[in-house]
């Protein structure tokens, strides 16, 4: 049997994610349980397994596209998939190192599913169907944690214990991966090449030299530095609404594909988002009222994911797009994003250090720097005008 039907394999590259999350996620929620286990207390310890995924992060989404040139996109994403299974030695590692090493295998996986997405939603799926395919596929991982965060106890009662649990998520992942072996991949006709003019084997040298890929990473590069302090150092500070942000970025993220369904256009939801990015993160970060940084969480997590939709949308609407050029395309953005976060992360700490504990100085900075998507929008390419006369025209 072959699985030939689009909704069909949406489904399994979705879930493929949402269970991905909910095992990285588990792991992390579980893992002073692990360290117990392990009978590990050292908190540096603890940070290395943070940097070590941070690093499986950079490096995969960076090889991502040279794994898919040389396995074909299907055989890629399955690599994806079994990597990510290797959390099941998370729950029942022997010691550190093969925590470590189970931890970063995972990451890897995740890293470069997150690449995979975009060359199979270009395959299966119209123009005119891709917002919104892009739109679920972004929502899949703060689906996964959502239901980590406030279920995760409920779950854990269910199986018996948080190794269980674990384990369930990695089992779960693998019959998903073996289900996408049955996935029918066909190579681009003939016809459909010579209409594309864009050679098909786009290189890293041409991806390194084209300004499009660095300035879409670098406009997203803040908010996703801003979005792993939300879940390092913001609690550490005090500031516990962490959990707004995860719950009202999947209504943002709902709310981003009707619009982007509705309106063409991209950069201006993409713009005005920035700018309430900008504002929220402020509010969420100086004051002193529970209430009003509560709601600042709500109004964070709505802004950050509305315009995720238009954002992953603009290299699908680029003129002749290819599957080698939107892997690599998406390989860079995320690479760039990581390794500048991973920058932004260590001069967050550091100021805290020469601060003497006070967060001031690092929340001043992150503030600044959440303004990237804002800027951003002054720089990329408006695409969606295109798909708008392409429609009247047809």
């Amino acid at each position: 049997m072959k699985i030939t039907n689009k909704y069909l394999v949406e489904a399994i590259v979705f879930f493929s994610y949402v269970l991905f999350a909910m095992a990285w996620v588990g792991g992390t929620a579980s893992m002073q349980s692990i360290m117990l286990t392990l009978d590990v207390h050292s908190l540096a310890s603890a940070s290395f397994i943070s940097g070590a995924v941070t690093l499986a992060k950079i490096v995969g989404t960076f090889i991502a596209a040279w794994i898919a040139i040389k396995l074909g996109i299907k055989y890629a994403f399955f690599v994806a998939s079994l990597l990510i299974t290797i959390g099941l030695l998370t729950p029942y590692a022997p010691n550190y190192e093969w925590l470590l090493l189970s931890r970063f295998l995972m990451g890897l996986g995740g890293a470069f599913m997150v690449v995979y997405f975009n060359p199979i939603v270009l395959q299966f799926f119209k123009a005119e169907e891709r917002s919104t395919i892009n739109g679920i596929n972004a929502v899949a991982f703060n689906m996964g944690t959502a239901i980590i965060l406030w279920q995760m106890q409920s779950i854990n009662q269910l199986t018996g214990s948080w190794q269980n649990s674990l384990t369930l998520f990695s089992v779960l992942s693998l019959a998903v991966a073996l289900l996408w072996l049955l996935v029918k991949f066909e190579q681009p006709s003939r016809a459909s090449r010579d209409q594309n003019t864009s050679p098909e084997n786009y290189t890293y040298c041409q991806g390194l030299t084209d300004r499009f890929n660095w300035l879409y990473g670098l406009a997203y590069s803040g908010i996703l530095a801003f979005y792993i302090c939300l879940f390092t150092f913001y609690p550490k500070a005090g500031i516990v609404q962490s959990k707004w942000v995860i719950g009202f970025g999947i209504v943002g993220t709902i709310f981003g594909i009707i619009y982007s369904k509705k309106v063409p256009l991209r950069l201006p939801v993409i713009r005005w988002s920035g700018l309430m990015v900008i504002i929220s993160t402020a509010v969420f970060s100086f004051s002193d009222l529970y209430w009003l940084q509560t709601f600042a969480a709500m109004v964070l997590g709505f802004f950050i994911f509305l315009p995720v939709t238009a954002l992953v949308s603009i290299p699908h609407e680029l003129p002749k797009m290819t599957s080698a050029r939107i892997t690599i395309i998406f390989s860079m953005f995320y690479s760039i994003s990581y390794i500048i976060s991973t920058i932004i992360l260590w001069v967050f700490g550091r100021l805290v250090d020469i601060n003497q504990g006070d967060y001031t100085g690092s929340f001043i900075l992150i503030t600044v720097l959440s303004s990237t998507l804002f800027i951003g929008s002054y720089f990329l390419p408006e695409t969606g005008h295109k798909t708008k006369t392409l429609q009247q025209g047809s």
